[in-house]
């Protein structure tokens, strides 16, 4: 009988260039997909710096012949642009302070009270998610007109201060993993639970606050529906005069200034995102399903 030979053992670099491959691999994904997002944005960008008759030009040009920065200083000079951008920022900034803290006060009681019922209402809610915005906006119309709140702030107002579906889940799952021992001990000294969501479940919630916040403040900004329908002109947003203001007398959009305009448009939002970026991905991932 022959000897069997022992069995050959890998090298023990062998992981480690597993290990690189992979993440090679991932981060070739990553970038791949990076572009891909980032690719409408780009073209935006580019669209904002070419001149008419390239935007007419056929094959397509890709790349301008010269890039007319002009368009952005045109963009902001037609309309009162800071004007419109105080508007959209004062509906923004209220509409997501105040359904922020109205969700969380929601989820919190979603999330630590006991009451008959609760699992329906929280599904109730959940779907809720379901029902486009186009079915509620003819009967929202109707009920602040009614009330005399056309050509006001305070649809955003009432809308801030009855919470949003999406936003009340994030809290709820947030609040629900929080220890059980933190209220029994609030309670023990004599607090109810006002006082023990005000002073210690909302001040340990900055993640989700935060999250919730970029959320809530990115809807109302991007809204173009609510603010033609309910506000005039001099009252509107900025969403809407991009939309609606650079145009030819026939009615034709002017292409290259409504790009330039949206890149402008989209900058306080992309500045948002940077500066909260750390507690919006821990506000997410804080917030998963429990």
């Amino acid at each position: 009988m022959t000897a069997t030979s022992p069995p050959v053992k890998p090298p023990a670099s062998a992981p480690r260039v597993r290990v690189r491959v992979n993440r090679l691999v991932l981060y070739t994904v990553l970038v791949a997909l990076t572009g891909l997002f980032l690719g409408p944005f780009g073209w935006l960008i580019l669209t904002g710096l070419k001149n008419p008759a390239e935007l007419a030009a056929s094959p397509v040009h890709w790349l301008p012949d010269h890039f007319q920065w002009r368009n952005f200083a045109d963009a902001y000079s037609l309309i009162d642009f800071l004007g419109y951008a105080r508007n959209s920022l004062i509906i923004a900034m209220l509409y997501a302070t105040l359904v922020t803290l109205s969700s969380a006060w929601v989820g919190f009681g979603f999330a630590r009270l006991d009451a008959p019922g609760k699992k329906t209402l929280f599904g109730i809610l959940l779907g809720s998610m379901m029902l486009p915005q186009l079915i509620t906006l003819l009967p929202t119309y109707l009920i602040f007109a009614k009330l005399g709140m056309v050509d006001t702030y305070w649809p955003w107002v009432l809308w801030g201060l009855s919470a949003a579906p999406y936003l009340v889940f994030l809290f709820r799952q947030f609040f629900a993993g929080l220890p059980r021992e933190l209220e029994e001990a609030a309670i023990v000294d004599g607090c109810g639970y006002t006082a023990i969501f005000w002073r210690i479940f909302l001040p340990q919630s900055w993640p989700v606050l935060s999250a919730s916040f970029v959320i809530a403040f990115t809807w109302s900004w991007g809204d173009y529906i609510a603010p033609q329908l309910l506000l005039s002109t001099d009252r509107s947003t900025l969403a809407v005069a991009v939309m609606s203001t650079y145009v030819t007398s026939a009615g034709t959009p002017v292409a290259n200034l409504q790009a330039a305009a949206s890149v402008m448009y989209v900058v306080p939002i992309l500045l948002i995102f940077l500066v909260a970026q750390r507690g919006f991905v821990g506000g997410m991932s804080t917030s998963g399903l429990k």
